[in-house]
């Protein structure tokens, strides 16, 4: 039989601070299930540090006792440090994240970037459960995230989704994500070929033999299937819009930082 602490240590808290909202939950590390709905709150404005920690203390706190927390953040992490503050208030620049989410939460936490954290989530468990060779995990929301592997090792902080792609005059984020098809009201063959355009300028520069599309939009993944078209196969995130905050908590669970 399981010991209480085995049984414990199966169970870590989530956290993903996205560019509109944060959302948490009590994952099984072991399945990457949700032991409780959700919880979610929107993101403080100003998104300080300090705010969004109160609110992440908030969520953590409604979720009960786990021995672990990781929080997914939409910037470049070095060694729990923010480097850059995309979607987020630019006080995030140099703040020790992870020195300040352990003195919050009391107790072990790491903290990552959003998109490497939807990765991890996918490839430990998910779509790209298995896969070899050089994988590219696209989370398409308010920006692009980009988390990409070889042979299951992660690159972190790769921040792709500022690539400018050519011919086109915004970054490719601006250009193609999630968010711009809500404010530009595109319907969805117009969207995806903006897609298109910049996963062929991935492809170009990595070769990846898989991409998995993730975000929230990856729900709707049928009614753009049909237009997209890669070289590489490609997945729907098994997890979707929580692959964030299950990552984040198999993070945590990993001792990653």
């Amino acid at each position: 039989m399981a010991t209480a602490k085995a049984m414990a240590m199966q169970r870590a808290i989530g956290i993903d601070v996205g560019g509109s909202s944060i959302k948490a939950g009590l994952v099984d590390t072991d399945t990457g299930s949700l032991q409780q709905p959700e919880v979610r709150c929107d993101l403080p404005q100003p998104s300080t540090p300090d705010n969004v920690l109160a609110a992440i203390g908030q969520l953590a706190g409604s979720l009960g006792a786990a021995p672990a927390c990781g929080i997914a953040l939409p910037a470049v992490v070095q060694h729990g440090v923010t480097r850059t503050a995309s979607n987020i208030d630019r006080s995030w620049l140099g703040f020790d994240a992870r020195s300040a989410a352990r003195k919050l939460l009391g107790g072990e936490a790491a903290v990552l970037n959003d998109a490497d954290a939807a990765g991890l989530a996918e490839m430990r468990l998910g779509a790209g459960r298995g896969s070899q060779g050089c994988v590219l995990m696209l989370t398409l929301g308010t920006g692009i995230g980009t988390a990409l592997f070889i042979d299951g090792t992660l690159l972190p902080n790769t921040e792709l989704g500022h690539l400018q792609l050519p011919g086109v005059v915004v970054e490719g984020e601006r250009y193609a994500a999630a968010r711009t098809r809500t404010v530009e009201q595109l319907d969805w063959p117009s969207w995806a070929a903006r897609l298109n355009r910049y996963i062929a300028e991935m492809e170009r520069l990595l070769w990846p033999d898989l991409v998995i599309l993730g975000g929230a939009v990856a729900e709707h993944f049928e009614l753009y299937r049909g237009a997209l078209h890669t070289r590489a196969e490609l997945r729907r995130a098994h997890f979707c819009g929580q692959a964030g905050l299950i990552g984040a908590a198999l993070a945590a669970v990993e001792g990653r930082n």
